[in-house]
């Protein structure tokens, strides 16, 4: 049987400053990252966005580590996909989401765009026999 990887990684802002809750031995921070993509129809783009939830865990030794998460940070986050089911105390329904749990993030380096800057192409030196 093929095994599958429950795994992601994508980058995108922060929404706004992580919440960070802390507990006896641990603490997470709950945080939203804004990401897009360009959508193109012919000749015209306009670019899809959406809110991605995100919640780290790390041991109470290591929040510092927690000190990135602020509003308008540009990040790349990777992780694993977490599935969760509860029972709705109020009406007594099933419930289930898809939680995006870090296991490591980190700030991004931005790209400058340089326009109308040629592509270099990759040139590779090959040794000639008998020189």
């Amino acid at each position: 049987m093929k095994k599958i990887e429950n795994s992601f990684a994508v980058t995108g802002f922060i929404g706004k400053d992580a919440e960070i809750r802390s507990f006896e031995t641990a603490s997470v921070a709950r945080f939203s990252i804004a990401v897009s993509r360009a959508d193109k129809a012919g000749e015209e783009t306009s670019y899809v966005s959406a809110f991605m939830g995100i919640e780290a865990w790390r041991k109470n030794e290591a929040l510092d580590s927690f000190d990135v998460l602020k509003k308008g940070e540009l990040i790349t986050v990777e992780g694993y996909f977490k599935p969760e089911e509860w029972t709705d105390s109020k009406s007594g329904e099933k419930r289930n989401r898809i939680v995006m749990v870090a296991t490591r993030f980190y700030p991004t380096p931005e790209k400058e765009e340089k326009p109308d800057q040629p592509k270099r192409k990759s040139v590779s030196k090959k040794k000639k026999a008998g020189k």
